[in-house]
């Protein structure tokens, strides 16, 4: 899948059949099963993400396959086979930092694939990286534990999600802001504290009732905007916003509306902070060997279920265009999961 230039990508995107590629040194080659369609490539191809590739550009953040072959040097055996490093011919693998999976083979490094567990489906190992490591540095980032609150906005999210299962995993609680009525019951059933629907209920005036009873002072916003400003001033003196995202800029054009207006007494009187989060730049500044420990810690939790990956919906790479129209439909379900 080939996003010809920036744009809107139902206008940009076209199917392209090229060579298999080879992997070079130190490279791995990954059959693709599958590779997810996220918000963060639809904005990458509009060109409002924190990077921008050169176009013509194959998008996606992630996949799940099979190694399909080792380049010279990438951890070889005798035989030039198997690799050293974990790594074997058929074995099933996802791609760590590496752009471009929307498309059947992939090169990566070697050091940027890693070996999935045989027990998790193909649609969890498509989606092993971005939002459930996202979900992890979040929580683990505001050191929360037992009996403490946590405010989180889009909670219905996969990110969202993930964080209620940390939530229970680690003894927190939350308080969730969603957008849409529907989604109100199925937050609770996942164990959500509190649950606040903007759709038909005033958001301060909610959250000044609950931080009442029980100060609150660390939040996570991937809305932004008048949503992420509100959540800023219910919290504590002090407190903390870590901002990941923001869903009300989609569509914007008008550069007021891409932001949080801060309340400026939010954070000279009561001490509040804000800061933002961004999976790529995270792995940009992180250690390799800290950032596989990272991997390692998530892997294990959805291995053994203490965090669940929302299953996805497979949908044909050919149709591509129908899985970008999904990712951005209100309730649309599973994340749409490009398939070859």
């Amino acid at each position: 899948m080939v996003a010809q230039e920036v744009g809107e990508p139902g206008d940009v995107l076209t199917v392209r059949r090229v060579p298999v590629p080879e992997p070079g040194p130190g490279q791995v080659l990954v059959r693709v099963d599958a590779a997810p369609v996220h918000a963060g490539d639809l904005h990458v191809i509009r060109g409002r993400y924190g990077y921008a590739p050169p176009f013509p550009a194959v998008p996606g953040l992630e996949c799940a396959g099979t190694v399909a072959a080792l380049g010279p040097g990438a951890g070889a055996g005798e035989d030039g086979e198997d690799g050293e490093d974990g790594l074997r011919l058929g074995q099933r693998v996802t791609t760590v930092g590496v752009t471009g999976t929307w498309q059947e083979f992939v090169v990566a490094d070697a050091a940027q694939v890693l070996p999935v567990p045989d027990s998790l489906s193909v649609s969890t190992a498509a989606q092993l990286i971005v939002s459930p490591l996202t979900a992890w540095l979040l929580v683990t980032g505001l050191d929360l534990g037992p009996g403490d609150w946590l405010v989180q906005t889009a909670a219905g999210s996969t990110v969202g999600q993930l964080v209620l299962d940390l939530s229970h995993h680690l003894g927190f609680h939350t308080v969730n802001v969603v957008r849409r009525r529907a989604t109100v019951d199925r937050i609770r059933a996942l164990g959500g504290t509190e649950v606040v629907c903007t759709e038909d209920e005033d958001l301060p005036e909610r959250l000044g009732h609950i931080t009442a009873a029980r100060p609150v002072s660390k939040a996570i916003d991937c809305v932004a905007g008048r949503v992420g400003a509100d959540v800023l001033r219910a919290l504590a003196p002090g407190g903390e916003l870590v901002v990941y995202g923001a869903l009300s800029t989609h569509r914007q054009t008008d550069p007021a509306m891409l932001g949080i207006p801060v309340p400026a007494d939010a954070i000279i009187f009561g001490g509040r902070s804000v800061r933002g989060f961004f999976l790529s730049r995270w792995f940009a500044t992180t250690p390799p060997r800290v950032a596989r420990r990272e991997l390692g810690e998530v892997i294990a939790l959805v291995e053994k279920s203490a965090m669940t990956v929302p299953e996805g919906q497979a949908i044909p790479a050919e149709r591509a265009l129908d899985a970008v129209r999904l990712a951005e439909a209100p309730g649309h379900g599973g994340k749409p999961l490009l398939v070859f």
